[in-house]
Formats: C-alpha cells, sequence, structure tokens
C-alpha cells in the first residue's frame, strides 16, 4: 500500500532536476500527505535526491509509525519550533540548493531561512507537486467514485424530503448531516443552497430564506471520503418551469453536454472551456457566464487543471475534473450544472449520475 508514494516521492525527485535542486521543503499539508499517505497536519517533508525525512512532532508518533511506517522520521521535542528543525535537519544534510514550495511557505520563514544559512541557496518553485496530482491513480480514483456514492445517496433522500416551508440553511444542512449518515467524513466545501433571484451569485451562502417563495433553487455539494473529494451541482424546480427559465436551463445543460463530449486525451482545457462557451454566447448570454468551465479534482476541491480561457493544459487519462457551466442573471437568478468527468485513455467517464433534465429535477 505504501509503495505509491514512494513512486510519488520518486517522480517529485526527477522533478527536481530541472531547477538542479539537492532537496526540497514540502510545506504544503495536502502535499506531505499526498507524498507521505500522514493524514495529520503540522509537518514538513524533505525530499533528497536520495531518501526522505518527515518533521512533525510526539503528538503524531503512533499515526506516524501506522501510516507511513519506515519513514525517516525528525521528531519535535516540546521547545523545539519547527523552524529550529528544519535548520537542524537540512544542516545534517548538507544542502546546498533547497527548493521550497514558493506558494506555501510563507515569506518570513524563507527569509528567516536565508537569512542564518548565507551558504544555502533557496530556489522557490510553485506546482512541482501539484502537477503530479493532477494524474490520479486508480486506488485515487476509486476514492473518488466514493466520494460521488456519498454525494448521491444524501442528495437522494433530501430531495425525496424537501418541502416548500424549509430555508436555505435547514437545506444545506440537511443534506451535510446525510453525506455523514451514509459514511462521509463530512461535505466538500460549505454546501451552496441559494434559490431563485440568490442563484445568480455562484458562492451564495445559504440564508434563513424559504425556498418555497421561489420557483427553483440551486444546490451545490460535494462529500469526502476521508482526503478525496466530489462536487456536483444541480438546479431543482420547487414552482413552475417558467418559458425563461426553460430556456436558460436548455442552453446550460446543451454546453455541458457539449463539452463533456470534448473531452479526452490531448485536447487542451481552454478548448473544452471554448466549446461550452461558444454555445452560451451564440444564445445571447455571454456576459452571464463568467467563471471557467470547470477545475481538478481530487484531494482539494479546486485543483489542477482548470478548464478556463487563459489555461492551455493537454488533458491526460487519470485526470478528474469538474464541468459546470453556468449563467447569472442579476435580479432573476442562476443555473449552473456540474458533473465530475476523468478522462479516460480512450475520451472520458461521467463519475456523477444524478438526473438534470429539467422535467426530472421537479419536487414536491
Amino acid at each position: 500500500m505504501h509503495d505509491r508514494f514512494a513512486v510519488r516521492r520518486d517522480k517529485l525527485r526527477r522533478a527536481l532536476r530541472r531547477p538542479n535542486a539537492d532537496a526540497i521543503l514540502i510545506t504544503d499539508f495536502t502535499n506531505v500527505t499526498y507524498l507521505t499517505g500522514f493524514t495529520g497536519d503540522d509537518s514538513y517533508l524533505l525530499v533528497l535526491r536520495e531518501g526522505q525525512i518527515l518533521i512533525s512532532d510526539g503528538r503524531y508518533t503512533t499515526q506516524l509509525g501506522e501510516e507511513c511506517p519506515g519513514l525517516e522520521l525528525f521528531i519535535r521535542r516540546p521547545g523545539v519550533t519547527m523552524y529550529q528543525a528544519i535548520k537542524r535537519v537540512v544542516r545534517s544534510t548538507r544542502v546546498r540548493r533547497l527548493a521550497i514550495e514558493a506558494d506555501a511557505m510563507s515569506v518570513a520563514l524563507r527569509d528567516r531561512i536565508a537569512s542564518d544559512s548565507p551558504r544555502l541557496e533557496i530556489a522557490p518553485f510553485a506546482g512541482l507537486v501539484e502537477r503530479l496530482r493532477r494524474i490520479k491513480d486508480q486506488g485515487e480514483i476509486a476514492r473518488i467514485r466514493q466520494a460521488v456514492w456519498y454525494a448521491e445517496k444524501g442528495f437522494a433522500v433530501l430531495r425525496a424530503a424537501l418541502r416548500p416551508e424549509k430555508t436555505e440553511k435547514q437545506i444545506a444542512d440537511e443534506l451535510d448531516y446525510q453525506l455523514r449518515l451514509f459514511g462521509a467524513k463530512g461535505c466538500a466545501f460549505p454546501t451552496i443552497v441559494a434559490a431563485g433571484a440568490r442563484a445568480a451569485l455562484p458562492h451564495a451562502a445559504a440564508t434563513n430564506q424559504p425556498i418555497g417563495s421561489c420557483d427553483f433553487v440551486l444546490v451545490d455539494w460535494g462529500a469526502s471520503e476521508g482526503l478525496y473529494l466530489s462536487d456536483l451541482t444541480r438546479v431543482l424546480v420547487t414552482g413552475r418551469i417558467s418559458p425563461k427559465l426553460e430556456r436558460v436551463y436548455g442552453v446550460v445543460l446543451k454546453a455541458q453536454l457539449k463539452a463533456i463530449a470534448a473531452v479526452r486525451p490531448g485536447v487542451t482545457t481552454n478548448e473544452v472551456d471554448e466549446v461550452a462557451r461558444k454555445v452560451i454566447a451564440q444564445a445571447g448570454f455571454r456576459r452571464y457566464f463568467g467563471h471557467g468551465l470547470g477545475h481538478g479534482l481530487g484531494m482539494r476541491v479546486h485543483e489542477a487543471p482548470r478548464l478556463a480561457p487563459d489555461c492551455r493544459v493537454p488533458l491526460r487519462p487519470g485526470m478528474v475534473v469538474t464541468v459546470e457551466p453556468g449563467i447569472y442573471m442579476p435580479g432573476w437568478g442562476g443555473v449552473r450544472i456540474e458533473d465530475d468527468v476523468l478522462v479516460t485513455r480512450t475520451g472520458h467517464e461521467v463519475l456523477t449520475q444524478v438526473p438534470k433534465q429539467l422535467e426530472e429535477l421537479v419536487v414536491g
């Protein structure tokens, strides 16, 4: 089970050849977990050209032994700061050029290391581990499937019990509870429930507004299976299907289906985004679609690669991305449809199977 983490560290070592670094200090806790299997926090990982040292403290000694046996450890004693531990470990390994995660290490820590070790060359780099995380192995894909299962089961129960007098917040809380009942560790992010005009806010916070006062409600939710996440969005019809809702929803669904059909190895992320954006623009709603089409999904709900006009990354088998076009019209509301999609060797697989034809989304 632990071999996969050794393989990941070896891939990172090969990536160190480009910056010509002797080692890299991993300070992003998610990346530490990805490279070691350790699920605690307050721990950094020094990956050398040969070997690695996990810097942690005595609270995690037993957990470290269970989750990553055989990994060389430096356990901080009480009173020894993380900085002091880093200094001791780096000096003991005689590292001359140290790569750091520029988007994870604080400026204060970087400056202190540089000041106290003038002979140490610090090379800031961003995205070395994140680029490795873009391609999921079979174990990771299985865990994402589990997170999808939790999300779908919880949503099905919630939908069956939906009542017009319930508020956005009550619905969000109930959905989070159902996810846990089915076995999820929790929700992947704060659940979005936005009724009527509030659905025009892509990241709306749930309020005490009853959903029955509007004709539709947008629900954006996901589950955590422990480390890996899912992310879905559906619009439920709580009143009548107006001609405008039917029109807007139809455009968004067409855009999403066409974009999903374009997902396959070799196609770039901006090209997939353009497929959906073109459908929405031709329908006259270009200015109402103001975000990227989607994003990578894994240990975090927003990972590389992004599906957006300014991101040209070729899709590769093992990538998992969301496809979530939307139209948001202030004063009226918004429609977003989101599914999780796995890039396969021959094309793609839609991991999420919640119904999304408008007539299938009528409740009450």
